[in-house]
């Protein structure tokens, strides 16, 4: 290593240092305190509520930093029971929002959420420049999740290759969403927006996200 780095490392080093020692805890105010108390002007004592204000603020900052480790603690303990109890959908079909599915050997299973008085409602689906290639008629469903199930055969009668393939949905003249199905692979935790599932043919969701379990 350079003098260059070596002296950049201790900078560094000194700096971590300095900063660690300007941040004052709880041993700390107290430390403070009762020096204060030991060097006050005996002809001029310190006044009562002064100290008894102080007291009240170290007591209300030690009561946040203990709620907050509470807190801590609580989210971990959720997060394990979260992840804990997703895992007993491994092997279940679930049902999830995509505007795209796969096309396996036995077809492909989706699902439209349909608003009240939707009308009549349409599954469109197309390839990766957007081209209609089949055109599933539903009917007029009740409002709710309706599924379907595609066959993969085309509109010409042709069956279509396994891949992936894209969605769309109308109910009347209303955009709808669309969702697929698939089966659930493994579960896993985020950092930030907590537990997902490994879907087959899909890839990785959010257990939020999940619209069915079956």
């Amino acid at each position: 290593m350079s003098d260059m780095a070596i002296g950049n490392a201790a900078s560094a080093a000194k700096a971590a240092s300095l900063g660690k020692e300007k941040t004052l805890g709880q041993a700390d105010f107290l430390s403070l305190l009762v020096q204060q108390m030991r060097n006050q002007d005996p002809t001029k004592p310190m006044d009562s509520s002064q100290m008894v204000s102080q007291l009240a603020q170290i007591s209300q900052v030690s009561a946040t930093q203990a709620l907050q480790a509470s807190f801590d603690d609580l989210g971990k303990s959720l997060q394990g029971n979260q992840i804990l109890q997703a895992s007993g959908m491994i092997g279940r079909d679930v049902v999830v929002p995509s505007e795209a599915g796969t096309l396996a050997a036995n077809g492909m299973d989706g699902a439209v959420n349909v608003p009240a008085d939707g009308g009549q409602v349409f599954v469109k689906i197309t390839d990766a420049s957007g081209t209609v290639l089949r055109t599933l008629d539903l009917g007029k469903p009740a409002a709710g999740l309706v599924r379907f199930h595609w066959d993969g055969i085309g509109d010409n009668g042709e069956a279509l290759a396994p891949g992936t393939y894209g969605l769309a949905a109308q109910a009347g003249n209303t955009a709808v969403a669309t969702y697929v199905s698939g089966k659930v692979t493994g579960v896993g935790m985020t950092g930030a927006d907590g537990t997902y599932l490994d879907v087959d043919g899909f890839g990785g969701v959010l257990l939020s996200q999940v619209a069915q379990i079956n």
